[in-house]
């Protein structure tokens, strides 16, 4: 029995919390093997080992280890398994380099020693990013998480060298590489994906609706029998159905099963040697939806919601949701971000009927908005978390690693088959489905980007707008304002802008009127060929539209004042405007202007008077060499009349001086 004292405390093993052996294996002269198992968010167990006895750097491949064993309790970390590949990365680096150099690596460690590790750093990093393509990220990360693990023991040990604790201090000698950013699907990858999504669970409903009804026919195999499939779905809903009770069941030859099974059991080749499993898993799935079944709900809510990313959507657990007769609450984590919120879903249309206040398991039938999703896949993977023991919605039941059983877990979409690429894959219109011809990469977070971008499409506004409460706007123009929707509407956006701007700016000659067109100008043809309406035409002859120097189409249309308002720049801007309409009678208070403008140019300087006075001395030139032959009479209608430059008081003290 253990003495008082002698007895060692076991860390617990739960979910978040962490185990972290240090195994110090016995052996001949051999360095104990650091070993570090722990559990995901997500509920994974993983396990990490470094074994500093396999390198001739054993004493620098255990100082590394045991840092980063350290370091992952000290910063908390969910997963460190490329800070272990970093050492092992390093240390067989360090044996190799080393024994070219014809030193011994049995000397090198961090707190002294006569290498120089800053040197066999920086090889390493030339190394590593020989070994791997120049797009990856891999060098980079593996680089920078070795200088975190030699910078966490330098602080924490004074004999490490000032020149390994500097070099730990910076970055990696190479940037990392800049990855090319996803685009979006096209609208009409969108809407193929939406409807082969719907078709995927209108026939996942139907699967699980014919397991319903063989369930409650079935009775315990081991008192009916194992050979009616009604009875096999009783055995998988109270997990008794695995392959060892097949095989001792069942006849060994597959073709002597009865016709129902042998249907179910038919794997794409047909039979197999793995006949049973595949038996196994179709009765399964004939009440629990497998991992490929639930992408059409994870396809059509990252469609539906602009504000949930993937990872967000994956964990979201049964007491997350709360249904109502308006929406569906859902409680969203960002783990990255640390941030939880809740977001509150409103229905497109009047509630179901069948809804009953006060329940919190519905139906699995409704609309395909979010609420209406929701209670589908909440309807859909209910037997799944009842049978399992499982909170997450998206429940996934598969084979364990032996195929000899079923098991019952968050569904990852990570694993060979299981895909999203896959799933796509899968539609090509063998079975008379619908095709889906989908551009690449098949990434998922293009689905996010797909749903923010027809927000964008639908809102539009400005970046403030659309980033929301969801993003920083900075994260918003990084991440969603590249796509080529985005890009469409902005180029939309900007040539709308340029042509109002060019349309005022090309758009600034008045329109000369003769003396004989100014005759018949109340005629329709001749306000028609003028782009004048009959009213404008009897305004402008009646002089109930002229504005001192010129007449005026409508005053209340200038390219100078806003939409609506009465021009307050006439006369100043009439020869720059294209409402402007200058009749020969005019002709003398025309003049008086260009030698009023004339006697400015000795009076301001010629930067202000060019400023001023340059466009109108432009547009009346113009209009004097079409009317040059009138000019004379015009002079001599002035000096007979004694007529005078009448301005406003305000145009003469803002533009004289």
């Amino acid at each position: 029995m253990a003495r008082r004292g002698e007895r060692k405390a076991r860390p617990k093993l739960a979910g978040g919390q962490i185990q972290a052996q240090a195994q110090a294996q016995a052996g001949q002269g051999r360095v104990g093997v650091r070993e570090l198992t722990y559990l995901t968010p997500k509920g994974r167990l993983k396990r990490h080992r470094v074994d500093p006895g396999g390198y001739g750097c054993s004493t620098l491949a255990a100082q590394l280890a045991d840092g980063w064993i350290d370091y992952h309790r000290a910063a908390a970390l969910t997963d460190s398994g490329d800070y272990a590949g970093a050492v092992r990365s390093f240390a067989a680096f360090v044996d190799q380099y080393l024994a070219a150099k014809g030193l011994d690596s049995t000397m090198v460690r961090l707190d002294g020693g006569d290498i120089d590790l800053v040197e066999v750093i920086y090889e390493w990093e030339k190394w590593l990013q020989e070994q791997y393509a120049a797009a990856s990220g891999r060098p980079y990360g593996l680089a920078g998480r070795l200088l975190t693990l030699i910078g966490h023991r330098a602080v924490r040990d004074p004999n490490v060298p000032e020149r390994l604790r500097r070099r730990a201090e910076t970055t990696p000698t190479f940037r990392r590489p800049k990855s090319e950013p996803l685009d979006e699907f096209a609208n009409h990858e969108r809407l193929a994906l939406r409807q082969a999504a719907q078709a995927g669970v209108r026939e996942l409903e139907k699967r699980l609706a014919l397991g319903r009804d063989l369930l409650e026919a079935g009775e315990d195999p081991r008192v009916a029998g194992w050979h009616d499939l009604p009875n096999l779905v009783w055995a998988a809903r109270h997990r008794m159905l695995t392959a060892t009770q097949l095989k001792k069941h069942l006849p060994a030859r597959a073709d002597r099963w009865p016709e129902p099974l042998k249907e179910l059991a038919l794997e794409p080749e047909g039979f197999s040697s793995r006949t049973g499993y595949w038996l196994m898993r179709a009765v399964h799935g004939l009440l629990f939806p497998h991992e490929i079944d639930l992408h059409p709900f994870r396809i059509l809510l990252l469609l539906e919601l602009t504000d949930c990313t993937p990872e967000e959507l994956h964990v979201v657990c049964e007491g997350d949701i709360a249904f109502s007769r308006e929406g569906v609450r859902v409680v969203q984590r960002k783990r990255r971000a640390g941030r939880v919120r809740a977001d509150f879903h409103p229905l497109d249309e009047v509630a179901l009927d069948e809804e009953r206040p006060g329940e919190w398991v519905y139906p699995g039938a409704g609309n395909w908005d979010t609420p209406g999703l929701f209670r589908r896949l909440h309807a859909a993977t209910a037997l799944s978390r009842e049978a399992f023991e499982q909170p997450w919605l998206f429940t996934a039941v598969e084979a364990d690693r032996h195929r000899a059983a079923m098991l019952a877990g968050l569904a990852l979409f990570t694993r060979k088959g299981r895909r999203f690429t896959q799933w796509i894959g899968a539609h090509d219109g063998s079975d008379g489905t619908l095709a889906l011809d989908i551009s690449r990469p098949h990434d998922v977070r293009r689905l996010r980007k797909t749903a923010k971008t027809s927000k964008v499409a639908a809102l539009g506004g400005t970046l403030t707008d659309l980033a929301g409460d969801d993003h920083h706007i900075e994260v918003f123009r990084g991440h969603y304002a590249h796509g080529t929707t985005v890009h469409v509407l902005a180029g939309k956006a900007i040539n709308k802008a340029q042509n109002q701007v060019f349309k005022k700016v090309t758009a600034t000659k008045p329109v000369l009127i003769t003396a004989e067109a100014e005759a018949s100008l109340v005629e329709s043809g001749t306000a028609q060929a003028l782009d004048l309406t009959q009213e404008q035409a009897g305004a402008l002859a009646s002089g109930d539209l002229d504005m001192g120097l010129t007449g005026c189409r409508d005053p209340y249309a200038s390219p100078h004042t806003a939409e609506g308002k009465l021009c307050h720049v006439a006369p100043a801007m009439c020869m720059l405007c294209r409402n402007a309409i200058v009749f020969t009678s005019q002709l003398p208070r025309l003049l008086m202007l260009s030698d009023h403008i004339d006697q400015m140019r000795l009076v301001l300087a010629p930067e202000r008077w060019q400023a001023v006075w340059g466009g109108q001395a432009a547009a009346l030139a113009e209009v004097f060499q079409e009317v040059a032959d009138q000019i004379p009479a015009a002079r001599q209608e002035i000096e007979d009349k004694k007529l005078r430059l009448d301005l406003p008081l305000g145009m003469r003290t803002e533009y004289e001086r």
